[in-house]
């Protein structure tokens, strides 16, 4: 390796280093609570867990698939030599923050290596800024231990499809999203059947502990445990009813069984309702082009990245949730197109990174004010869900023109 090389790799990892320091250290020092899920939540499901208590997913109904609770575990238990001297809450904070550095820089060292090509070098810059720019709610939240998993799998999907596979399925067993590359994979990867009896292997051996432990009636509590939800304040689609609460005709209210505010509105939970019938709908459009793509023979590089985007913004977009953290999901698939496909990814990645910006704005920064309803948070807001819009519009249009190998054959 070359001297300059070396000078390269050592600034990515201080960068990282530094960065993944300022954002744990920022989430005790922003408002709003940016650790508040972790330490008041996942600590005391953990806590329950070990102690003979009850167990989410498993003897009840919980709001995440099961595989969720691993990670809050595994902090659990290391942050116990840790309680005696900072106490329960501070010494989880600690451990779940270092929980998720270690698996990122696992993440980063298959990302980068021992000599990262250029692409590889401008996706770890890329991951940096975006961590950087959505702050605290990018690790302290369960999200972030998907993160590396996507991005791994993603990266792994040409030489270890099976490898790959398996780690997607395993985060999509910890939050859905992952799903979202592992159905792209099915679709656009040669080994295409490798991924999928591999998910499925994972996916049955799950099921089979599962059920062996007694979580028969609420492995799938995780789905129908959201039907129930209301449109929540973030969601792109309750962005209309912000402005109308500006005007005094819609109310932000506290849902205490779901814990989130959400629109109180003449029509809003109409818009709620039709949400998810709208993202299976876009989900099964977006895989058809996708389909069709891949049987015309487009080559992985270039159909993948697109198709995986698109299916992961679809699921923001289209959701009734708008949580900040989902913003992370969106850091993968453009880490993945950087890498692939470098040229036709700088569009979305500037606008990854500029709704990462906006979302720290918000939450945490903002958001009491975004709760009394004022003008600039709602407009800042307005401005990240339209954001949002964007980059699915630009994911689809890639998707759309992504080339075909060879022209498909038509009849006289």
């Amino acid at each position: 390796m070359s001297r300059a090389s070396s000078m390269r790799l050592v600034a990515l990892w201080s960068a990282f280093g530094l960065v993944h320091l300022v954002t744990a250290v920022a989430g005790w020092l922003y408002p709003s609570q940016p650790m508040g899920d972790v330490v008041l939540v996942y600590e005391p499901w953990s806590s329950a867990a070990l102690s003979g208590g009850a167990i989410v997913g498993v003897t009840e109904t919980w709001v995440y698939p099961q595989l969720a609770l691993v990670p809050m575990l595994f902090a659990k238990i290391l942050s116990t030599p840790l309680i005696a001297v900072l106490g329960a809450s501070e010494a989880y904070l600690i451990a779940w923050a270092a929980l998720v550095t270690v698996l990122d820089a696992i993440a980063f060292a298959v990302l980068v290596g021992r000599s990262p090509s250029q692409p590889r070098r401008i996706a770890a810059w890329f991951w940096i800024t975006a961590l950087l720019l959505l702050g605290p709610i990018a690790m302290y939240r369960i999200d972030a231990i998907t993160v590396p998993l996507a991005v791994i799998g993603g990266l792994w999907l040409v030489r270890r499809p099976a490898a790959a596979a398996a780690l997607l399925a395993i985060g999509a067993w910890i939050k859905i999203w992952p799903g979202a590359l592992l159905l792209a994979a099915m679709v656009a990867a040669r080994s295409r059947m490798r991924v999928l009896l591999t998910a499925a292997a994972v996916s049955a051996a799950v099921l089979i502990v599962l059920v062996a432990i007694g979580a028969d009636t609420e492995i799938f509590g995780f789905l129908t445990e959201q039907t129930g939800r209301g449109l929540q304040i973030e969601a792109v689609a309750a962005t209309p009813f912000l402005w109308l609460a500006i005007a005094g005709a819609a109310r932000i209210e506290y849902s205490f069984d779901i814990l989130t505010f959400q629109i109180s509105a003449q029509g809003a939970d109409a818009v709620s309702a039709v949400l998810t019938p709208l993202m299976a709908a876009l989900v099964v459009v977006i895989t058809v082009i996708g389909g069709l793509k891949a049987s015309r023979g487009a080559s992985f590089a270039r159909l993948f990245p697109p198709f995986a985007l698109s299916l992961v913004t679809t699921l923001i977009v289209m959701n009734k949730v708008g949580s900040p953290q989902f913003q992370t999901w969106l850091i993968a698939p453009v880490i993945l197109w950087l890498v692939l496909d470098r040229t036709r990814a700088v569009a979305p990645a500037l606008l990854v990174l500029a709704l990462c910006a906006f979302t720290c704005l918000i939450y945490p920064l903002s958001y009491d004010a975004l709760l009394r309803a004022e003008t600039l948070p709602v407009a800042i807001l307005t401005l990240r869900n339209v954001g949002l819009l964007v980059l699915l519009a630009v994911g689809i249009r890639a998707l759309v023109h992504v080339p075909a190998r060879r022209p498909s054959t038509t009849r006289e």
